[in-house]
């Protein structure tokens, strides 16, 4: 079914519209009377009648067809200028319009109502469908880092269990990284949060891209991922004006999800260059890639890549486009030829050399 998308007018405005349409293409109509005739007039009328229905409510579409048939009556039928009707053919015909008119208006009210209503049914079956997903993944990335940090902490206490130094550091590591885990998955629902609510306001300062760049890489690998991370970076580039936060939030969640979705063997590639104008940071893998036709949907809200095994919400790369964005960047997304896949980061901002950054 074909659902009418129309804008919201208020009632007033609704009244006004209407009427005025009528009331231009009768006039538009009238010096052009004799050459196509009062029937073919009242067509017209009728298929501005119609067109209000598509987009306004019905009271004002029944004032709009109840106008539009005096005014057909009035300026049109013979004798004009009068509201009265010479013969009865004419007489039925006035009749018919304004019954046909005020049909067709309510019939197409009620289409668009019916047609709302669905359009609100499959917004909330939507809506409950994103809300499943939410909690089935959160259920699982949740309860695993809590499960192995209640685990771990268990094993520690027990007095009966006696544990070497290497068994201790281990446990220490596994708590440690279920913590990081934990982390990041709260972090993205505030994250996603604030996308929503429209409260995101980047927060610009001086900043070293190279020592931001290394030190989200760090953050990343005590993931816990044995992955080899290679970053390639210019040593004379001058300082960047961004949000380092954002920026640190964007490249960690790109980092991670290279991580997440590629073997242990994979290599994992970061290049950053600069133009004058903006600040460009590509991160590639030599995993398998994404299917082709679902590349337009990774960054979109709780999104996962069909008959994939690897956990997650579904919110890593739909936050990096929302906090990309936020800044005034883009993020692009493409397979490698040579296999893999490259996400590739461009973002304007303000550079400057530590002799200008003195006189900020």
């Amino acid at each position: 079914m074909l659902i009418l998308k129309t804008r919201v007018y208020s009632q007033r405005t609704q009244y006004f519209i209407a009427l005025i349409a009528v009331l231009l293409v009768g006039s538009i109509c009238f010096p052009f009377a004799g050459l196509i005739g009062y029937r073919a007039v009242a067509l017209i009328l009728l298929l501005v009648v119609s067109l209000n229905a598509i987009l306004f409510d019905i009271l004002p579409v029944m004032l709009s067809a109840l106008l539009s048939a005096l005014f057909w009556n009035f300026f049109f039928i013979p004798p004009i200028w009068y509201l009265r009707i010479a013969t009865p053919e004419d007489a039925l015909m006035f009749l018919m319009y304004f019954v046909i008119a005020s049909i067709n208006a309510v019939l197409t009210y009620k289409i668009r109502q019916v047609e709302r209503n669905e359009r609100d049914q499959i917004e909330k079956e939507k809506a409950i469908k994103l809300y499943n997903t939410l909690l089935s993944s959160l259920s699982h990335e949740l309860r695993t880092p809590i499960a192995t940090i209640i685990g771990s902490l268990d094993t520690l206490r027990d007095q009966q269990i006696k544990l070497s130094t290497t068994n201790h550091e281990a446990l220490y590591t596994e708590i440690e990284i279920a913590s990081f885990r934990l982390n990041r998955q709260v972090e993205n629902l505030l994250s996603i949060s604030r996308l929503e609510a429209g409260f995101l306001q980047p927060k610009y300062d001086w900043i070293d891209l190279n020592e931001l760049i290394f030190k989200t890489v760090k953050l990343s690998k005590d993931d816990g991922f044995t992955h080899q991370i290679l970053v390639n970076t210019q040593d004379d580039i001058p300082l960047a004006k961004l949000d380092p936060g954002l920026l640190e939030h964007i490249l960690y969640n790109l980092i991670h999800n290279a991580l997440q979705h590629t073997p242990k063997q994979s290599i994992i590639t970061i290049d950053q260059t600069i133009s004058s104008t903006h600040c460009i940071i590509t991160i590639s893998d030599n995993g398998s890639g994404f299917p082709e036709h679902e590349i337009d949907k990774v960054f979109e809200k709780f999104y996962r890549i069909a008959n994939t095994s690897v956990g997650g919400t579904g919110l890593g790369l739909s936050i990096v486009k929302g906090f990309t964005e936020a800044m005034n960047g883009k993020i692009y997304l493409k397979n490698r030829k040579q296999g893999g896949a490259q996400f590739t980061l461009e973002i304007p901002c303000e550079f400057s050399d530590s002799l200008n950054l003195e006189h900020e």
